[in-house]
């Protein structure tokens, strides 16, 4: 099996997040079994296993994601690199079809080198602020929102930027949650550096104490946001120690995902699992 590993949501190698690339020949995936060994093996945030479907269908590629520790129902950076893979490699061109868990999902590359994910909007349900969830944080919250069964996190809005980017979570305290985790965010201090929202991403119950950039999140903080400002076109900043840039437009039930990726590596699994 081929592995690249491609560096999503940014123009810059050794930034954004890395995605484990496998795209198979066969027309089936392998054993779940062996599909967490690889996704364990290389130990990122999301590994992403495609292979082609038969023509003529509803999608092009069969899509899967795998965590370190579990299989994952929507990943937005894994589904950005795979894309990413498929176009510079040439096996695909113009969009491409994606057949998830999460449902069908679109990927199309621009001339420009940027992809645009079409994925489901996030259904957003304000909630009350668990009673642990501000000595887990280090911070009250100024609102929580549900996100709904395909993400499973709470979007928890804090006061400003700076609160978000000091923000030292206590991980063993999330990892109790229910839920897959915590998205935090904040309106940016000054747009003029190029975007409108920063957040954070934590979440150790599925092996990611921190992840750098979530694109499956955005599909959450683009309504949150869009409602705020009254723009559908906006642009997040994940403020991880390896930032990216997201730039999102809020389509009613659905949310257009655009970022850059890089392949960083490319190699070869030598040892069947």
């Amino acid at each position: 099996m081929r592995i690249r590993i491609v560096d999503t949501f940014t123009d810059r190698p050794f930034t954004g997040n890395p995605a484990g690339v496998l795209l198979l020949d066969s027309d089936a995936f392998p054993d779940d079994e062996q599909l967490q060994r690889i996704a364990t093996e290389l130990n990122l945030s999301e590994t992403a296993f495609a292979h082609p479907l038969p023509p003529g269908g509803e999608a092009d590629w069969a899509l899967r994601w795998f965590t370190p520790t579990t299989e994952a129902d929507m990943c937005g950076h894994a589904t950005l690199a795979t894309a990413h893979v498929l176009h510079t490699t040439r096996a695909a061109s113009g969009t491409v079809r994606f057949a998830a868990r999460c449902g069908i999902l679109t990927a199309t590359a621009h001339p420009d080198g940027t992809v645009t994910l079409d994925f489901p909007t996030a259904p957003l349900t304000p909630e009350t602020a668990p009673a642990w969830l501000a000595a887990a944080l280090g911070t009250e919250p100024l609102s929580v929102h549900d996100t709904g069964p395909h993400i499973g996190d709470l979007v928890v809005e804090l006061t400003d930027e700076v609160t978000v980017r000091e923000l030292t979570p206590d991980l063993a305290a999330l990892n109790r949650l229910s839920r897959r985790g915590i998205i935090a965010t904040a309106a940016a201090e000054d747009p003029a550096r190029g975007y409108d929202f920063v957040s954070r991403g934590f979440f150790p119950r599925v092996g990611i104490d921190e992840d750098p950039v979530t694109g499956s999140a955005h599909t959450a903080l683009a309504p949150f946001w869009s409602a705020r400002f009254g723009r559908d076109e906006l642009t997040g900043l994940q403020a991880s120690a390896r930032p990216g840039l997201v730039r999102t437009s809020l389509r009613g039930d659905r949310t257009l995902l655009t970022g850059n990726a890089v392949t960083v590596i490319d190699g070869e699994l030598l040892t069947a699992p």
